[in-house]
């Protein structure tokens, strides 16, 4: 691919521009293979490595004891803190925070709130938005949309999830049947954040476009999290449920949609991709989508092969692995699908 525009490239719409200066990261503790993770649930090694394609994963929770050593504002707040030492901008220049989650440390109150004490600021706007792998695209719209036409300079984007306090280590998992199991092997926990400015700072990455849509009406959800009260935490269920089966379908088909949508939102060809963030559902899956996206001269820039599926912490994941790739006017394209209740989302940059 080429490093900088030609007459080849399509010329970006007009329309508001922000600019990413930063992304940091944290995951928990050191890495648990497939190996390690088999012993622990009584699984089959081999399974894992066929069916889930993931050869890694971090877990906020000790896998011997239960215990959990990070809050997902701890992990939160250190990725928060590496994006800003990296920006250069100080902290009072921080004009508001939003944060994207499915899984909270509490109902109240907000993840978020947190998360901006530790940082030590205050007397800003906080947002936090409930959602699984889209909540961190659409923290990053909100962002975009406060910098670009809310008045603010600057501000922290995170995203973030600690799956593994939803899964019950004492369960006899022997006899589990695989739409079950795969919750176990599928998912682990980390955070990341971006600094997202008004004009360029840093990295100079422009934000030129952000898809967020929901897709689900009429549609059963792929994934359920429940939140157990005193009304129903003795009931004999567990708390993530999922169709796999469903998610194999669909994932791949709207990968697809969601990157024609953005091409012709920006007036983009597929030459014109330098970069491609392909969902990150697991090792296979993620094979899979990406071949079946159709861009094979575009560099893919994944992690969930090694990171374990960390939902909103993927997207600034992939951030980080493109910023030591992408080059003066190279174009990169990210695609994510919410499979909980169906919802398609993306983004586009380029570097300046």
């Amino acid at each position: 691919m080429q490093s900088e525009h030609s007459p080849q490239h399509g010329s970006a719409p007009p329309g508001p521009v922000s600019y990413l200066a930063s992304v940091g990261t944290a995951l928990p503790g050191d890495p648990v293979d497939n190996a390690a993770l088999a012993r622990t649930l009584g699984v089959n090694e081999e399974w894992i490595d066929v069916f889930i394609g993931t050869r890694t994963r971090h877990f906020a929770r000790d896998l011997e004891t239960g215990e959990v050593r990070w809050s997902l504002a701890d992990l939160c707040a250190r990725a928060a803190e590496q994006a800003l030492t990296a920006s250069g901008l100080a902290p009072h220049e921080i004009d508001f925070v939003v944060m994207g989650t499915a899984t909270p440390d509490h109902l109240m109150p907000a993840t978020v709130n947190h998360v901006v004490d530790q940082l030590g600021l205050d007397q800003i706007p906080t947002y936090q938005l409930q959602s699984g792998c889209a909540g961190a695209v659409q923290a990053l719209q909100l962002g975009h949309t406060l910098v670009t036409g809310g008045g603010h300079q600057a501000g922290l984007v995170i995203g973030g999830d600690v799956c593994s306090k939803h899964l019950d280590l004492d369960r006899d998992l022997s006899s589990a049947a695989p739409s079950d199991l795969v919750n176990y092997v599928l998912f682990g926990d980390g955070a990341g954040a971006a600094v997202v400015t008004s004009t360029p700072r840093g990295e100079r990455l422009a934000l030129r476009t952000v898809l967020n849509r929901f897709t689900g009406l009429g549609r059963e959800p792929g994934q359920v999290i429940d939140w157990f009260g005193l009304a129903d935490r003795y009931e004999d269920r567990q708390a993530v449920r999922e169709d796999y089966k469903a998610i194999e379908e669909s994932v791949p088909t709207m990968a697809v949609e969601i990157l024609w949508e953005l091409l012709e939102e920006l007036d983009w060809t597929p030459e014109d991709v330098d970069f491609l963030l392909p969902p990150q559902l697991s090792g296979r899956m993620t094979r899979r989508i990406t071949d079946g996206l159709g861009l094979p001269d575009a560099v893919e820039v994944s992690c969930v092969a090694d990171t374990g599926n960390n939902g909103n912490a993927l997207p600034f994941l992939q951030l980080e692995g493109l910023l030591g790739k992408i080059g003066q006017g190279q174009r990169a394209l990210a695609v994510a699908v919410e499979s909980s209740k169906w919802i398609k989302s993306g983004f586009a940059l380029e570097k300046i």
